[in-house]
């Protein structure tokens, strides 16, 4: 292409008047002058092209081009290169945005990648800080446990002992150590666990194998646990009472510190305070492991089951406490006076008294429904069978050893019944004495050991649910008077949690009690048993020796076993009969003699309500009520009624010979009165042959009873009498006595004066007394016809 140097004057030229003629001019920060920088990257020329404004540019683009073309052809006549690399950096708007685009994504990329490479090695160090600590937290729960375990130790074995060696001892030393062997053990029992698998705490298998040994002891972790910390509060009441006493504790103290001196200890609540600190830091140290665990660890879900496990033991530990705080707080009883009684009424116990009271009479007329619990009613009643049970049973098994006291005090060998050189009396009586001697009281001995002992325990373990379920019913009438409310007062609400926790605890223990009490119950009847076959296998052993020695021992066993029963029936007809004699004599009705004056009021008593309205005073009656009867004992009255006014029928009307008034029916026995009147009172000059006239107050027959005549008589009492004053003499039936007068000071032959053997002297009834002849004996042993 040639251009002429006119022709690109006329361009210049009319450029630039054209330029002249535009009223306005591009601003100085739009125009951007083409100059060759050799430090400018790509990416600073994007940018600045970016920064250009569009309109302006558009306005400045002509005189640019045309310039530009200006230039470009005057040095394409001088230089060829020069045109072509001004034509090659003339580039559109477009091409220069993507070119700025493409910088700046790179830049963008590298700055991510370094974004991305710190956050990377942050986390890194992050998770080495947490392994770190989580190591260190399960190291700390390891170390702890071992010397935990080692002071426990030190407690329980040389502290113990050295506290044992006190002169005199403490007093119930071994309760402060009570459940503790059970804690120790299970602490061993986890260490060993930790300890089989041959890991330390920075392997990754350890997190694992310390969560399943956790989980594996956590039922005995708990029971060792619930049974200490219920039972701590004993240990420490224990452990005031020896502050109390200022020696005994200076020597405990002493003991201490020569036992454990490095840990600097002046009690034994030190050592004793360990396992009730140590269950509730199990949840603290497991749960700062977990926080510095990695949730991808693949031990986690396993960690988050022993935290929550952890947890659960000390609510359930802490709710057993409480249970048993209730238990302790019931069951006990107290052996209250009448007057502390009294002291400890107060308005706020007389107000809760009369609203269970209203409660339960509500119940019973049915104004108000009980609140039933079927699970808890068949409880109480199942224990109440129990209960009825144990007490009948112990009831037998004493009057069974009172039997058996009674038998052995029965010494028939100390006695010698002229038995000698008969064989079979001499070999009864070796097993007689064997029997008392050896084998019944070794009998007894178990007995009283093994059945009697443990009967009385289950009898004192019964006190406690009983007073629990009696409670129970108070808190049950208090709840069911606020059940309805929606707003709970403080008091309100105590009153419902007192009723709940009661429910639950025999809920849950209520169910044991009775099993273990049946199955001791069994038990006990089970060793009954075979406590009486093991007195079977001595007594047959003690037989067997002496068998060759009896008679009848030659015969077969069907002959011996018929002759054996044979003589067992004749010997229990003969014992029969003489208990029947016996019965009858003991049972014949005692007659109190009377008076003269007495037998006017019976004469006028029996004739006015008959013979069978007539009763005796057995004691002396003092009326202390409107009507009563004052009554001196022995004294007849005849019952009108056997009931008073009211329809009480321990109060008696009755008749005292024109008194009329009530009396106790418990004073009052049926009076037995002689078919005919006694016989007068014999003389002491008797004549050689006497027939006389006498009968029982018992036998309605008479008989005419003949008396031998000898040169000697003697005078006996028949009957027996109790002075009932000064001028009377008590004798017994059968015994002799010497009649000093037949008549009393005013001539009355009805009373005698007779002399005992004991020297005393008093009048008794004549009619109690009879003449026999010497040699004949008392009354009853002889032969008597009436």
């Amino acid at each position: 292409m040639n251009i002429s140097k006119q022709s690109l004057e006329q361009c210049f030229s009319s450029t630039v008047v054209s330029m002249m003629q535009v009223p306005r001019r591009p601003e100085l920060d739009s125009f951007t002058l083409a100059l060759p920088k050799p430090a400018l990257s790509a990416l600073g020329a994007v940018q600045k092209v970016s920064k250009k404004d569009p309109i302006k540019e558009k306005e400045g683009t002509t005189v640019k081009d045309e310039c530009e073309e200006e230039t470009l052809n005057r040095e394409d006549e001088s230089d060829p290169s020069v045109l072509a690399s001004t034509m090659d950096s003339k580039l559109s708007p477009q091409d220069s945005f993507s070119e700025d685009s493409l910088v700046s994504e790179e830049r963008s990329a590298q700055e991510a990648e370094e974004a991305r490479r710190k956050s990377e090695e942050e986390e890194a160090a992050a998770k080495e800080r947490a392994a770190q600590r989580q190591r260190l937290a399960t190291e700390e729960l390891v170390q702890s446990e071992r010397n935990y375990l080692r002071l426990l130790q030190v407690s329980t074995v040389t502290i113990r002992s050295n506290l044992q060696k006190l002169q005199p001892p403490p007093p119930n030393l071994d309760n402060m150590f009570l459940y503790i062997e059970e804690v120790i053990d299970v602490s061993s029992r986890l260490l060993s666990l930790l300890e089989q698998k041959q890991v330390r705490p920075g392997d990754p298998l350890f997190l694992e194998t310390l969560c399943n040994s956790f989980l594996s002891l956590s039922s005995d972790i708990e029971a060792a646990y619930k049974e200490y910390l219920a039972n701590y509060n004993q240990v420490t009441l224990l452990e005031n009472s020896y502050k109390q006493k200022e020696a005994l504790w200076n020597e405990i103290v002493k003991a201490v510190k020569a036992s454990a001196p490095e840990v600097n200890a002046t009690s034994l609540s030190f050592f004793l305070v360990m396992p009730v600190q140590r269950i509730a830091r199990y949840p603290l140290l497991l749960q700062t492991i977990q926080k510095h665990t990695d949730r991808g660890h693949p031990a986690y879900a396993l960690l988050e089951e022993t935290v929550h496990t952890s947890i659960a033991l000390n609510s359930h530990i802490n709710e057993y406490k409480r249970f048993r705080e209730v238990a302790d707080k019931y069951k006990k009883t107290e052996t209250l006076t009448i007057k502390d009684k009294i002291n400890r009424l107060n308005t706020h116990s007389i107000a809760k008294k009369t609203l269970r009271l209203r409660q339960q009479i509500k119940h019973e007329t049915g104004i108000v429904p009980k609140l039933v619990d079927e699970e808890f009613d068949a409880l109480e009643g199942f224990f109440y069978v129990l209960e009825h049970g144990i007490l009948e049973l112990l009831e037998n098994v004493e009057t069974y050893l009172h039997h058996l006291q009674g038998f052995l005090a029965c010494k028939t060998e100390e006695f010698d019944l002229d038995m000698d050189g008969e064989k079979a009396p001499v070999c009864y009586k070796e097993i007689t004495t064997a029997l008392r001697q050896w084998i019944l009281p070794t009998f007894e001995k178990r007995m009283r050991t093994l059945i009697h002992k443990p009967l009385c325990a289950l009898r004192d373990l019964l006190v406690g649910p009983r007073n629990l379920i009696r409670k129970r019913l108070d808190k049950l009438l208090d709840y069911e008077v606020i059940e309805a409310k929606s707003n709970l007062s403080y008091e309100e609400q105590a009153v419902v949690n007192a009723y709940r926790t009661i429910n639950t605890l025999l809920l849950n223990e209520l169910p044991q009690f009775n099993g273990l009490a049946l199955q001791m119950i069994w038990s006990m009847l089970g060793t009954f048993s075979c406590l009486h076959k093991d007195l079977a296998s001595d007594m047959e052993q003690l037989f067997q020796s002496f068998a060759q020695q009896l008679p009848h021992s030659s015969l077969d066993p069907g002959a011996f076993w018929e002759w054996a029963d044979s003589a067992v029936l004749e010997r229990a007809r003969s014992l029969e009969t003489v208990c029947q004699g016996v019965e009858e004599t003991l049972n014949a009705p005692y007659i109190q003699p009377l008076s003269p004056s007495s037998q006017r009021r019976l004469k006028q008593l029996t004739d006015k309500h008959g013979s069978g309205k007539i009763y005796q005073v057995v004691g002396a009656v003092v009326g202390s009520r409107d009507l009563d009867l004052s009554l001196a004992k022995g004294e007849l009255v005849a019952i009108i009624s056997e009931a008073d006014t009211r329809g009480d029928k321990r109060r008696w009307l009755v008749d005292a010979g024109g008194r009329r008034g009530y009396a106790p029916s418990s004073k009052l026995i049926r009076y037995h009165q002689p078919a005919e009147e006694p016989p007068p009172s014999p003389h002491l000059m008797l004549p050689e042959s006497v027939t006389g006239m006498r009968r029982h107050s018992y036998t309605p027959e008479s008989r005419p009873l003949t008396v031998t005549s000898q040169p000697f008589f003697q005078v006996l009492a028949v009957y027996d009498f109790m002075a009932r004053g000064n001028h009377e003499v008590s004798v017994r039936a059968g015994e002799p006595v010497s009649v000093l007068e037949s008549h009393d000071k005013r001539g009355n032959p009805e009373w005698s004066l007779v002399q005992v053997r004991s020297g005393k002297r008093g009048y008794v009834p004549s009619n109690y007394l009879t003449v026999m002849p010497l040699g004949l004996g008392p009354p009853g042993s002889h032969q008597s016809y009436w």
